[in-house]
């Protein structure tokens, strides 16, 4: 089929539903029902498993392990971000909250550890995680990651996994990070970058929006957007390239018919080849 531009809305109601059914299929231990868990990317599941979500955590860290299965980002960013006992800190989309958890442990037991999610399935599927892991020095509010329900100078580090690539306003997001930063705050997420260009007729593609591959920016592009949002020392350092194995097996788990007009799966495998990767972005606020 011929794919078209996607307008903000219909990015944000397609991520909104995808995470939805995400976490109604973990809530009511059902098997997958057509995506994978968890606050960052995923592709089409089946049985196969997303070579982008898999092996990021190890187990025994996890305080919850319903929230371990539910959380499929691209990165593990409390293991990168260096947290300390007192700091509050906020995870920017935070999907069945396993990142929330981890650093509300690291940073207990002063510190506070924020989830902010729009998906009302997945904010009650964390919340269930939290009460599992018997933590309370965290709180999960309800929003967007482009309108952050918080006050200016609120947190001391924002975090994230691979969830500010699938907003259609990044600029926004990233002010928004900026302003909810105490001086001297930390921007420290996982995220998708683009290496280089990839087709504008890919960028319609619903599926690969929200597999996180359409709404990646390019590396250097984050660092300009986040230093026109005010931060200094901005730096996207790539943790892992997706070679074409990987992209092989993405593509088993992509619809053909969602592709555009003409394209076959390996004309997508050979139009992804290098084009992307996960990476660490950080960021410092005067």
């Amino acid at each position: 089929m011929a794919t078209q531009q996607l307008s903000d809305e219909q990015v944000r109601e397609a991520v909104r539903e995808r995470y939805a059914a995400s976490a109604a299929s973990v809530l009511t231990a059902q098997p997958d029902a057509g995506c994978c868990g968890g606050g960052g990317c995923c592709g089409t599941s089946g049985e196969a498993t997303d070579p982008i979500s898999s092996g990021l955590y190890d187990a025994s860290e996890s305080p919850s392990e319903t929230a371990l299965a539910a959380s499929l980002g691209c990165g593990n960013p409390t293991a990168l971000a260096e947290l300390h006992a007192g700091q509050d800190v906020l995870d920017l989309g935070s999907g069945g909250g396993l990142d929330v958890l981890l650093s509300a442990k690291r940073v207990s037991p002063d510190g506070m550890a924020y989830g902010l999610d729009m998906t009302d399935e997945m904010l009650e599927l964390a919340r269930r995680n939290q009460a599992e892991a018997g933590i309370e020095n965290a709180t999960f509010v309800k929003g967007t990651i482009e309108d952050v329900p918080l006050p200016d100078g609120a947190v001391d580090v924002v975090i994230s996994n691979c969830v500010i690539n699938l907003s259609p306003d990044k600029d926004a997001v990233l002010r928004e990070a900026f302003r909810v930063l105490r001086p001297g705050g930390r921007f420290a997420v996982s995220d998708i970058v683009l290496l280089r260009d990839i087709p504008e007729q890919l960028r319609g593609v619903v599926g690969l929006w929200t597999g996180c591959i359409s709404g990646a920016l390019r590396d250097h592009e984050y660092v300009e957007k986040l230093t026109s949002a005010g931060f200094t020392d901005a730096d996207v350092e790539v943790t892992r390239r997706y070679v074409r194995d990987d992209l092989e097996a993405m593509a088993e788990m992509t619809d053909v018919a969602a592709l555009p007009d003409g394209m076959s799966l390996p004309d997508l495998v050979e139009a992804l080849d290098g084009a992307f990767a996960s990476a660490f972005v950080r960021a410092r606020k005067p």
